[in-house]
């Protein structure tokens, strides 16, 4: 049953009906003319304010209101109504007080629980609304200070360098001379890279007063949205002229702001409405399958309480009937009648219901919250999965899911960082259709592997040491590529120059294998050469042979400027306030699992929050109670020069340009060896390192002008006309740029190979000589883009073109209104992109290297062995795909490989069937073993052995293959024959909808893996999402259930973890339904021998006690700390995965067997006792006694058999256990004179103790109880073992058994669904005849 808050549903009307009110844009006014008024006369007044509430009661609600809650569960109202139900004089069963103590003990807990973490969110909610601002004050003609909670939609902000922003702010004005904003969104989105926001484009001229008095524009923009990534809306000045602005200009609540000493703005969204506010929806949910088999169980158990009621009221019915009379001890009514056989019979089944309430677990949700809680801490605290580089552990973000970890069956992962390192090293490159191998550097590249220099992200190497740009118009092309021999003095300096680990770097994209390029020799002297001809005026002298040669200046200045990488200076240090910081210091165990417990019932710390999507939120301003020390070492964070006042257009013409050095004095612009870079992608990092190794150096950048340094020292400056930016439809993105010395306008373009080939100019109307050269380089560089993606590499495209000042104008005019716009914003700016990115002319491409990480390919193997179907989802081209599944083992070179790639329907349709045909012919008959003869294909050396499949499609043939049920139908049944699956050029959109199609047709649990942005819906739609800390952010880790920071440790989490958690927990909730069935039919056997009179012979305390305290801890320590194998025999034999995906712990019939086995032992927990005090003047609670401690011993004995690893927890807590038992009974043998009359149980237990009877029933009723299940284990692990057992019987013999152990395991029946290949006996001597490769099959 889904509860929805009554107060909720009010506040969502109310909300919806301002929403209303407001319409379809938000119309805003400053505040000043009205800041004498009342706040509800402000023309801002509808808007909410900067106050926030995230609590959930008051003191006077907080009772009732949590009652109201509570009762909203199920369990709670069915406990709660057979309490109320004994208070009925005619039904009750015992005590009325009595009943109320279980559920009494369940809402007060859960009341205190829910009052702490509300008392916390409470004590958050005031410290963050009582931060201190300044806010524009017209009768203080000057900024105030005010609290956040002051702050309204219309107030002007001024925030100050290293201070959190308080509300979401359109950026008026800032100190900086080029109007920008440099912003840390790492409370955010987790990523370290500044972001650069500019002031509204037009509103003011630089290095203008800003004076928010004379503000009398009107601001109109979106309603409120939860969209991080996008915003719009214009500025209405009095004169009717619209200034259109976007996301780049908004500050975000919660970031902080960098290297600004100020920066203003007026209010947009305030409290509540912020865009970071709106993407707090509270910690994720998600049902297990295990928890969903559960709930089945428990209706189970209730059809089997109501039947055994409606056997009790039948039974008194029927033994009234057989009294002739009415007995002496039935009490007639007020009015001296009798109650009727059947009315009693009818009040009885109530009663029953009441005795045998125990029947349904109420203890059981609560006890698997606290074995998760325990599995989580303990998977946190695996040594094993803890990197120590990047100092990161395993975070489990998802409580309720751990047991699902065990019982994955497809994969779904990404490639770029997820099995790749994602650190991007510049290898080769084409430019105007010749190929540069760029040897020296792949040398480098070795020495730096071979040193293992490639696993560390240190910047402090960076800045220590001295950077050797080579001066290139002075230096020797031999000796600029000669550097390459200094490699291994490089990395002997970057070894010493290693942090300890756990000091962790803030700049990503930064150690040497990524920044360091040495430079093709050839090539240089090309560029050299290129730069020295443009100095001189004589590039244009021969027309082929000058159009080459300034393109190879001009592909290294799309490097350099082409991209989104924010310039920063390596002596200008990022400040930083004092933070957290992310360490592995040494605990000991109570001290991790209080922090544990802390982090885990904060309301802040489970919250995170999903780019565009509305998901938890991470608390951005939650302070360590006691801040942490920061190391001395300082933050490696820089900041863009300021002060500069780059030249206008005007300032910089063609007439007046001359080759400059570079002046460090010069305000705004920096030294080679000084500058430093920060982006978003690793990608463009490469990129502008590679184009400073030719000697374009990227100097600076600022919203409207780049400045370049050329080779031989000019300092080129483009004015930025425009930055048409990437998108996942085009595959490209743009920047458009005035040339300073020519007044050109240029249009450079980089983009994937298919995005950029296909709006190529057109040759036809050229001249003979440029039509040829302009085919020769497209096919030259078309099959050294082939060569590269063959080799793994991540290909790129350049081109540029130059547009006419009229085109431009024409353009812009388009554009300006695209900005402007606020409905379909976005679509009608990629269609002004697409307008002119048309008639390019092709550059060149490069090819860069993505390393696989350590253990991948071995990772990949085990994930198929332990019976997993693992996909990779990119969107890389085929080919690179292609070789890099090769390379970690994703298809084999013995795989049926089938590529399906094709942009008709039809014919999609065709390939889908014939395939399809194909490979179910690969079935289990053997007569369809040499079908791969037809496609060329040889059939495995082993005769035995069927052929396995890879499929390989790209991203046009699965659009096409998404839009029909039919198609989609056939690739699914396709994709079930397939071993693994590589889907190349895939869209976010398309990961998401992959994961969510095999998962409903196939009914499979899924896993998704990926590190950035672009895999957050794929990780959202898997039943397990799995993030890693990747380069890009930590998008990806906030919105999956579990983060990891290499994917080998995805090994470990579900072959061990998993396994344990899905073993632990599947055997405790089984053992949960079998210990309350053996304790309540005690009392339904006694209802035979009393009339069905709903008598107890259990004291009534004793009989609650029994379940809440004296067998309720060990079941919890069995399903935390139980281990039925050890961690290495389950990564030996990931084989012993699949006991998990076939539900082999928790199946329907291991709950009926363990029910029919508690029916069992309750009939001899009663019998034997009763057939040895069969005829003896005990009373009723001498009777029950021993019958309620055989079944204490039986139950914890029991569960002693079950257990597969004692620890010393498993006895302390049995023992414990018993102990506490024989104590509280004894104690309440002795003070319970009175407590429950007629009969009360004093002294019972005493006199017991001392009768030898009572030990020899206790003895032969708990063997004959537990014999039957103790030889069951005995015959099962000796007639039919299952392949645990025999990985455990390996797992306990020395290494000289080992053999034997083998040939026994060969000889036993094998188990269909298991395959222990590591347990089966050794292959013969003589040499296997030779496996021929399959090759791909393209179709």
């Amino acid at each position: 049953m889904k509860w929805t808050d009554p107060v909720a549903s009010i506040r969502r009307r109310w909300g919806r009906h301002r929403q209303e009110q407001e319409g379809a844009v938000r119309t805003l006014v400053s505040n000043l003319p009205y800041e004498d008024l009342k706040k509800k006369d402000h023309p801002n007044c509808q808007y909410k304010s900067n106050v926030i509430k995230t609590t959930k009661y008051t003191l006077w609600s907080f009772v009732p209101k949590n009652l109201y809650e509570q009762f909203h569960r199920v369990a709670n109202l069915y406990f709660v109504g057979l309490a109320v139900l004994n208070f009925v004089p005619v039904v009750n069963a015992f005590q009325p007080e009595v009943a109320l103590i279980p559920i009494c003990v369940i809402l007060a807990l859960t009341a205190f629980k829910d009052g702490w973490v509300d008392l916390r969110r409470f004590q958050m909610d005031q410290k963050l609304n009582n931060l201190p601002c300044l806010v524009y004050s017209r009768i203080e003609t000057g900024f105030v200070e005010r609290r956040w909670k002051d702050v309204r939609v219309g107030d002007f902000i001024k925030v100050v360098s290293n201070e959190i922003i308080p509300a979401d702010i359109l950026l008026l004005h800032t100190s900086n001379p080029d109007s920008v904003c440099l912003m840390e969104t790492a409370n955010l989105d987790g990523e370290t890279n500044l972001k650069q926001r500019k002031v509204v484009p037009g509103f003011s001229a630089p290095n203008s007063p800003f004076k928010p008095g004379g503000f009398k524009s009107t601001v109109v923009c979106e309603r409120p949205n939860n969209d991080l990534n996008h915003f719009s809306g214009y500025i209405e000045k009095p004169d009717k002229k619209k200034l259109g602005f976007g996301i780049d200009s908004l500050l975000l609540r919660g970031c902080t702001t960098r290297n600004t000493d100020e920066s203003s703005g007026i209010v947009v969204y305030a409290g509540h409405e912020t865009k970071s506010m709106l993407n707090n929806s509270g910690a994720r949910y998600k049902r297990s399958k295990l928890e969903r088999k559960l709930n089945a169980d428990v209706l189970y158990c209730v059809l089997l309480l109501f039947s055994m009621c409606l056997i009790g009221a039948l039974g008194h019915a029927i033994w009234l009937e057989t009294f002739s009379d009415v007995p002496l001890y039935m009490v007639p009514d007020s009015e001296g009648r009798f109650i009727p056989p059947t009315l009693a019979g009818f009040y009885m089944f109530f009663t029953m219901i009441i005795l045998l309430q125990v029947l349904i677990p109420i203890s059981l949700y609560v006890s698997i919250e606290l074995v998760k809680m325990g599995q989580v801490f303990f998977i946190t605290q695996d040594l094993d999965l803890y990197h120590e580089e990047t100092d990161t552990r395993i975070q489990c973000q998802a409580l309720n899911i751990t047991e699902d970890l065990g019982q994955i069956q497809h994969v779904f992962s990404d490639k770029t960082g997820t099995l790749t390192e994602n650190k991007m090293v510049f290898r080769r490159c084409t430019i105007t259709g010749t190929e540069y191998s760029h040897s020296e550097n792949a040398v480098r590249l070795a020495v730096l592997g071979e040193t293992d220099a490639s696993e560390d992200e240190v910047t402090l190497f960076q800045q220590r040491r001295k950077r050797r740009q080579p001066s290139l118009f002075a230096e020797d092309p031999g000796e600029a590529a000669g550097r390459c021999h200094d490699a291994q003095a490089d990395v002997a300096s970057y070894q010493s120059s290693k942090v300890a680990a756990g000091v962790h770097s803030d700049l990503a994209f930064s150690s040497p294998l990524e920044t360091e390029v040495v430079p093709d020799r050839k090539l240089l002297q090309v560029v050299l050469e290129a730069d020295r001809l443009r100095e001189g005026g004589s590039l244009d002298q021969g027309l082929n042979q000058g159009l080459e040669r300034s393109l190879y200046l001009d592909f290294f200045v799309a490097l350099a400027i082409c991209n989104t990488v924010v310039v920063s200076t390596a002596t200008a240090q990022r400040q930083r306030v004092k933070g957290r910081r992310n360490s592995y210091a040494p605990q000991t165990v109570w001290g991790r699992l209080r922090g544990f417990l802390k982090k885990t019932g904060s309301p802040w710390s489970a919250s995170k929050f999903v780019a565009g999507k509305q998901e938890p939120l991470a608390d951005p301003f939650a302070a360590d109670e006691e801040p942490p020390d920061i190391s001395d070492t300082p933050d490696i964070y820089t900041t863009t020069p300021e002060g500069g006042n780059p030249k206008t257009q005007s300032e910089v013409t063609s007439n007046q340009a001359q080759r400059q050095r570079p002046d460090p004095t010069r305000p705004g612009s920096a030294s080679p060896d000084d500058v430093c870079y920060e982006s978003q992608s690793p990608d463009e990092s490469a990129l502008v390192h590679a184009a400073r190794a030719y000697g374009s150096t990227l100097l600076e950048r600022t919203p409207d002008r780049v400045t370049v340094l050329l080779p031989h020292g000019t300092l080129l400056s483009y004015e930025v006309l425009d930055i048409l930016t990437f998108d996942s439809t085009r595959k490209r993105m743009s920047v458009l740029v005035r040339h300073p010395h020519t007044d050109e306008i240029i249009l450079y373009t980089k983009g994937a190979d298919s995005a950029v080939m296909e709006i190529l100019e057109d040759p036809a109307g050229e001249s003979v000589s440029q039509c040829e050269l302009r085919k020769r380089v497209c096919s030259n560089t078309q099959r050294h883009l082939d060569m590269y993606a063959r080799d793994g590499l991540r290909t790129l495209c350049f081109a540029k073109r130059v547009v006419s000042q009229k085109a431009y104008e024409d353009w812009s005019l388009i554009r300006q209104q695209a900005i402007s716009a606020i409905a379909n914003k976005e679509k009608l700016l990629m269609d002004t992109a697409i307008l002119l990115e048309t008639n390019l002319t092709l550059i060149g491409a490069t090819g860069i290297e993505d390393r696989l990480q350590e253990n991948v390919p071995e990772t990949i193997e085990a994930l198929r062995e332990a019976g997993m179907q693992v996909w990779v989802l990119t969107g890389d081209k085929t080919e690179t795909a292609v070789n890099i599944a090769y390379a970690c083992k994703l298809l084999d070179h013995k795989d049926l490989v089938f590529t399906l790639n094709t942009n008709n329907k039809a014919v999609c349709q065709s390939i889908l069937e014939s395939t399809l045909e194909e490979v179910r012919r690969y079935g289990p008959d053997p007569v369809f073993r040499g079908l791969g003869e037809g496609f060329g294909v040889q059939a495995s050396g082993d005769l035995g052995e069927d052929p396995t499949i890879g499929l390989v499609i790209d991203g046009r043939t699965l659009s096409l293959v998404l839009e029909e049920e039919d198609l989609r139908s056939k690739f699914v049944e396709l994709c079930r024959h397939c071993r693994s699956v590589l889907c190349c050029r895939v869209t976010p959109l398309q990961k998401s909808t992959v994961v969510k199609l095999v998962r409903d047709k196939l009914r499979v649990m899924t896993l998704a893996i990926g590190d950035g942005a672009n895999d957050v819906n794929m990780i959202q739609a898997a039943d397990v999402g799995i993030g890693i800390f990747g380069q890009e952010g930590m998008q990806a880790v906030m919105a999956s259930d579990f983060a990891i920071s290499r994917f080998k440790h995805l090994r470990r989490l579900l072959l061990v973890h998993g396994h344990w958690c899905y073993s632990r927990l599947s055997n405790m909730v089984i053992y949960f339904f079998y210990k309350n069935l053996a304790y309540v039919a005690l009392l339904f056997w006694y209802q035979f021998f009393c009339g069905f009179s709903g008598t107890a012979m259990i004291d009534y305390w004793l009989m609650i006690f029994f379940n809440l305290f004296f067998t309720s801890v060990p079941p919890i320590m069995h399903g935390i700390m139980d281990q039925d194998a050890s961690k290495t025999t389950l990564l030996s034999f990931p084989e012993l995965y699949k006991i998990g995906q076939h539900s082999e712990g928790y199946r329907r019939s291991a709950f009926w067997i363990a029910m029919l086995d508690a029916f069992y032992q309750s009939l001899v927990c009663f019998f034997i006792p009763y057939l040895t005090y069969q005829g003896s003047d005990i009373d009723i609670f001498s009777f029950g006694n021993p019958m309620n401690t055989v079944s204490l011993f039986t139950i914890i004995l029991h569960l002693a058999i079950e257990i597969n690893a004692w620890t010393v927890v498993h006895w302390v807590t049995m023992l414990g256990s018993v102990l506490l038992y024989f104590g509280v009974t004894l104690a309440f043998s002795a003070i319970c004179v009175t407590c429950n009359p007629p009969s009360d149980p004093y002294w019972i237990m005493q006199q017991q103790m001392a009768d030898p009877m009572f030990y020899l029933v206790c003895l032969i009723t708990v063997v004959v109880a537990l014999l039957p299940k103790y030889t069951l284990q005995v015959l099962r692990g000796t007639l039919a073992p299952p392949p645990l057992l025999y990985a455990r019987q390996l797992e306990r013999q020395p290494p000289s058994g080992e053999e034997q152990i083998r040939i026994d395991v060969s000889q036993a029946p094998p188990d269909p669904r298991f395959t222990l290949s590591g347990l089966s006996s050794p292959p013969p001597s003589s040499p296997p005849s030779p496996i021929q490769t399959r090759h791909p099959q393209k179709l």
